[in-house]
């Protein structure tokens, strides 16, 4: 069977290959603007693949055997035999932000996934996904402290930048023609660099620190027919720890001439305490072209009894509800076989300042475009709109839209040709 295998195959993944060394370089860059990803490892990401990032994140229960779903495990155990599926995401964010006294505007982009699942033997199937799970990407300019004992002040600098990425190896097997279930491996790992630095006058310190995080996580996943057209899907996160090395050099200067400077040295740093993370879908087809989908996930944090300087974390609601319109998928109109969505999340938030949580919504809409008649491939363009935080205590109000391509695509392995 190998030997079956030709150059576009071998073409295809060499493309993959490519994106995900411009998806690790990209870490480097900020993926995010959010003042909130000041805190922990950052902004956590919400942004999934293909058609849920249109459906408010949502498809926990969803099953569908036409591209990759990754919100669950259990469902790489209906990729098709001979199929290929790959999917490659780029995605662009404006964000606005308020507080009391002033706002301003940011826009980023780059990559937001790499994908691929394919099928092992029958009922079996795998896939290897790479999502950035956190993103940090923030500026504090020309903060003010007075100096000790004086009237004086000067004025310091601080900056961050990098997060964390998520490459998860999902395995999925079917039970029975009813029950699938799924095992999933993260191993999350990236790095945070922060950039602090002051003057006053002609003398000044410039410190650099670089956190490094890596660690393992495991999970699990399962799909069920309750009828033919309805679903329910059910997921865990198991909660973990990241161990953290920290690497720090500083230099000192007076009247623009270095007096001191520390090389780089390395400690340990603190390691991050995951959640457990549960979650529940239910999927339900009507008036047969309708697909209603909603969530329910849970995130553990306040067991991990972690803080922050100025605020702690706390357990996390997040409810998410999709609804796709698909009139026929082999239609011989094309308009007929295109995909409109829509969605909507919300979140309670997980980590408290003063006792006020930083709750955010989406509001999600999309479709998707089909690329030929007999392929499952698809150009799906989402469009979110969102919000979190308010213009109160010390709190910033945040307002985003985010427009995100993903390339679903199908490529076909293993498959004879008939000559005819």
């Amino acid at each position: 069977m190998m030997k079956m295998i030709t150059k576009k195959k071998i073409t295809t993944v060499a493309i993959l290959l490519f994106f995900v060394t411009l998806k690790l370089k990209a870490q480097s860059e900020s993926l995010t603007s959010s003042p909130y990803s000041l805190y922990g490892l950052g902004t956590i990401n919400q942004t999934s693949i293909g058609k849920s990032n249109s459906m408010g994140y949502s498809g926990i229960g969803l099953k569908t055997t036409t591209e990759i779903n990754n919100l669950n495990p259990a469902n790489f155990a209906l990729t098709p035999k001979n199929s290929f599926f790959y999917d490659i995401g780029i995605t662009a964010e404006t964000n606005t932000f308020a507080n009391s006294a002033d706002d301003q505007s940011k826009t980023t982009f780059n990559f937001s996934n790499i994908a691929m699942a394919f099928r092992i033997m029958d009922n079996l199937g795998m896939g290897i996904v790479m999502t950035p799970y956190s993103d940090v990407g923030y500026s504090l300019v020309g903060i003010k402290t007075n100096i000790e004992g004086s009237t004086e002040t000067f004025e310091s600098n601080v900056t961050g930048l990098g997060g964390l990425s998520d490459l998860k190896l999902n395995v999925g097997y079917g039970i029975t023609d009813k029950l699938n279930v799924g095992f999933s491996t993260s191993f999350l790992f990236g790095s945070i660099t922060e950039e602090e630095s002051f003057t006053l006058n002609t003398s000044g310190f410039q410190l650099s620190e670089k956190t490094n995080y890596n660690g393992i996580r495991l999970g699990f996943g399962f799909l069920y027919d309750i009828t033919k057209s309805i679903s329910i899907g059910g997921t865990a996160q198991l909660p973990t720890t990241l161990n953290g090395t920290l690497k720090r050099s500083a230099i000192k200067y007076i009247d623009g001439v270095e007096i001191d400077v520390e090389e780089d040295s390395s400690d340990d740093a603190d390691s991050f305490k995951m959640p457990l993370e549960i979650g529940f879908g239910l999927s339900s087809i009507t008036l047969k072209n309708i697909t209603l989908t909603a969530d329910y996930k849970k995130n553990f944090w306040t067991n991990t009894n972690q803080s922050e300087n100025i605020g702690s974390y706390e357990d996390q609601n997040i409810y998410a509800f999709g609804l796709e319109y698909l009139k026929d998928i082999r239609g011989y109109k094309y308009k007929d076989r295109i995909r409109y969505r829509a969605g909507f999340n919300y979140n309670d938030g997980y980590l408290a300042i003063n006792d006020e949580k930083i709750s955010g919504y989406d509001i999600t809409a999309g479709i998707g475009i089909p690329v030929g008649k007999s392929s499952n491939s698809t150009i799906n363009l989402s469009y979110s709109y969102g919000s979190k935080g308010q213009i109160e205590n010390i709190l910033i109000k945040e307002d985003y839209h985010q427009l995100t391509i993903n390339f679903s695509l199908e490529d076909l392995w293993f498959k004879k040709r008939k000559i005819y």
